[in-house]
């Protein structure tokens, strides 16, 4: 469906790895705040299109697109999508991200590590060029706004075994810098949301709810976070609400 061609410019939220967990706190929520949204997923379809129905059971627009955004062309060719399905986008979320195998550093392999810095590193710079390339005032655009979704595991480390994760997960936090100094004058704002643990798919192979209780033990709110107190953040930073916050680094972490 082509975007209509009167009226004012919808508003258009594309969220990465958004068929679970945070990404698809962070659709439902936009979709509430009024975005149409663009639910990006890999292989779940099945997740990405409930999302989508939630969405649209709300009197939202949604579509789902199937994207590795850690490969380039993957990445440009969702946001070709988004153009064509709701119009360009005005936020973005960038929320895809994977843990890799718990490995000592010693054994870890060339390809699990490059499959980490590729979906948490690599389309994060893929995502925010494509963004960039139609928000910014210098190419036409109107501006945006950008959150990139990060962890406290870059800050404490992370769990024994997911050096990998940390790592990537320091280099969003340096990367968002680094792009708020650029594109600032563009128009465009960016932040970044550093969640500390929270109950998604993403800890079952990491010992699930086991794992989760002896986590919350250690944070003084005693307990994880849920995805919708993530999403929270993000659809703030994204908001008008937000307006001189840019730049700045979010830990919603319950205080751990």
């Amino acid at each position: 469906m082509t975007p209509a061609a009167d009226g004012p410019s919808p508003r258009v939220l594309v969220v990465t790895g958004a068929g679970r967990g945070i990404g698809a706190a962070i659709a439902r929520l936009g979709a509430r705040a009024g975005y149409a949204v663009c639910v990006n997923y890999v292989a779940n379809e099945e997740a990405a299109h409930r999302v989508v129905s939630d969405i649209e059971a709300l009197g939202g627009r949604a579509i789902a697109v199937a994207a590795d955004v850690g490969r380039r062309a993957e990445a440009a060719r969702l946001f070709r999508v988004v153009d064509e399905e709701l119009g360009p986008v005005t936020a973005l979320a960038n929320n895809a991200g994977v843990a890799g195998a718990v490995t000592p550093v010693e054994d870890i392999d060339a390809e699990s590590l490059d499959r980490v810095l590729a979906v948490n590193v690599a389309s994060l710079f893929w995502c925010c060029g494509e963004a960039v390339r139609r928000m910014s005032r210098q190419h036409g655009g109107s501006g945006g706004a950008i959150v990139n979704v990060g962890s406290i595991a870059s800050r404490y480390g992370g769990m024994p075994g997911l050096s990998a994760y940390a790592a990537s997960k320091g280099a969003v936090d340096s990367f968002t810098i680094a792009l708020a100094k650029e594109v600032g004058p563009q128009g465009i704002r960016v932040n970044c949301v550093r969640p500390g643990t929270t109950r998604t798919d993403i800890m079952a192979p990491l010992g699930g709810e086991t794992i989760l209780a002896r986590i919350a033990a250690t944070t003084p709110l005693g307990r994880v976070a849920d995805p919708e107190e993530i999403a929270e953040s993000v659809l703030w930073l994204l908001s008008d609400r937000a307006s001189f916050t840019h730049g700045a680094i979010l830990d919603v972490s319950g205080g751990r």
